[in-house]
C-alpha cells in the first residue's frame, strides 16, 4: 500500500470517538486524520482533510444523519461506514443509510470495551476500495408475474459489503409469485431483522427472517438471521434449517454454508447468485451448485461496490455468467422459470 487510508471519525460522543480512533490506530494501514462531533463539523472536516473513508454515527445532533448522508452522496460521494447502536431504531436508520449509499455498518460496543469494533479496520479497508454508486437509482424491472412460471426451482443469493442496495434492486424486481428464495447477507442480527422488514415493505413477495423448518414456497423470500447459518434441507419440499455451529469460511451466517446445502438439497433445481462483497465466502458453495447443475450468476465488477466475492467465485469457475446488477433479477427469474430463456 503506497500510503495509509485516511479516516475521519464522526460521532456525537467523545468517548465513542476515542474508542473508534483507538481501534483504527491499531492498524498501520489506517490514519485517523480528524474527528467531528456532528454533521456541521463533519462537513468542514471533509472539505479540509479530504479523507478516504468516513465513519458516521447514526444518530447525531444539529442535522438528521440520513439527511447529511444524502447530501454527502449527492454533492461529494465518499465511502461511509455507519456506526450504530445495536437497537431497532439504530438498525432501521442504518439500513436506510445503506440504501442511500453508505458502504457498510457496524454496531457500537454494548458496554464499555472496544471489542465491538473488531471488524472495523477490515470494513474501512474494504470501503476505501469501494466503487460508490449514485444514490437513488431506480431498480431494474424484471419479468411481470404473468411472465414468470414457477418451476419448483429455488433461488439462493449471497451478499456482503454493498449488499443492501444490491438486494433491494434485485428483490424489488421480483414478482409476487417469485421462486422460493433464500438469502445470506453478512450482517448482525438486529440489522438483518431491519433489512427483512424493509425488503418486505418495498417488494411484492413476502420477505421474512428464516425460521427453523419453514417450507420454501412460491412468493416467499427467507433471509438468514445475523447470528445463525441458513441451510436448506429436504428433497422435493426443501425447508429452512438454522445452525448455531461455528463460522464457515470465516463468517456466520455464511454464504458457502447456504450454497453448499442448496447444491445438495436441490441439485439442478436451483439458481445461485453471488452479489457484491468483500472476501471469498460463497465461491466454493457456488461452485458446488454449478457442478450440481444449477444456473449460477455473479455480479460484474462495474456494478459491484466491492468486487471481492463475485471475483473469487468467477476465478474459481463457479460463475456461469457475470451480469450487471440491473440484469440479474430478470436472468434469475428466467433461469428459474418453467420456460427459461437463454442462460
Amino acid at each position: 500500500m503506497s500510503r495509509p487510508i485516511k479516516v475521519l471519525v464522526v460521532d456525537n460522543s467523545a468517548t465513542m470517538r476515542a474508542l473508534i480512533i483507538n481501534s483504527l490506530r491499531a492498524d498501520p494501514d489506517l490514519l485517523v486524520v480528524g474527528q467531528a462531533a456532528d454533521p456541521i463539523e463533519a462537513r468542514t472536516a471533509i472539505k479540509d482533510l479530504n479523507p478516504d473513508v468516513v465513519t458516521l454515527d447514526v444518530e447525531m445532533p444539529n442535522m438528521n444523519g440520513l439527511e447529511f448522508l444524502e447530501r454527502l452522496m449527492r454533492l461529494r460521494p465518499i465511502p461511509v461506514i455507519m456506526v450504530s447502536t445495536l437497537t431497532q431504531r439504530g438498525a432501521d436508520i442504518s439500513i436506510a443509510a445503506l440504501e442511500l449509499g453508505a458502504v457498510d455498518c457496524i454496531g457500537k460496543p454494548v458496554a464499555g470495551g472496544g471489542e465491538g469494533f473488531g471488524e472495523l479496520a477490515a470494513k474501512v479497508k474494504a470501503a476505501a476500495m469501494a466503487r460508490i454508486q449514485p444514490a437513488g437509482a431506480s431498480p431494474a424491472t424484471g419479468p411481470a408475474a404473468g411472465e414468470y412460471k414457477p418451476s419448483g426451482s429455488v433461488v439462493a443469493i449471497g451478499a456482503s459489503t454493498g449488499g443492501v442496495e444490491a438486494l433491494i434492486k434485485v428483490i424489488t424486481s421480483f414478482p409476487a409469485n417469485c421462486p422460493p428464495t433464500v438469502i445470506t447477507q453478512h450482517m448482525p442480527l438486529t440489522f438483518t431483522t431491519s433489512l427483512a422488514a424493509r425488503l418486505d415493505r418495498l417488494s411484492a413477495p413476502t420477505v421474512r427472517i428464516a425460521e427453523e423448518g419453514a417450507e420454501l414456497t412460491v412468493g416467499h423470500v427467507w433471509l438468514a438471521p445475523g447470528d445463525r447459518h441458513l441451510r436448506i434441507s429436504g428433497g422435493r419440499t426443501p425447508r429452512c434449517s438454522l445452525g448455531d455451529d461455528g463460522p464457515v469460511s470465516g463468517h456466520k451466517p455464511s454464504v458457502d454454508a447456504l450454497f453448499s446445502s442448496v447444491a445438495t438439497a436441490c441439485g439442478n433445481r436451483a439458481v445461485g447468485v453471488i452479489l457484491t462483497g468483500m472476501g471469498k465466502d460463497g465461491a466454493a458453495g457456488l461452485l458446488a451448485m454449478r457442478q450440481a447443475g444449477a444456473a449460477t450468476f455473479g455480479q460484474d465488477q462495474d456494478t459491484c461496490v466491492v468486487y471481492g466475492m463475485p471475483r473469487a467465485a468467477f476465478e474459481a469457475g463457479a460463475v456461469e455468467r457475470q451480469l450487471a446488477l440491473p440484469r440479474i433479477a430478470a436472468a434469475t427469474l428466467a433461469a428459474a422459470s418453467v420456460s427459461p430463456g437463454a442462460r
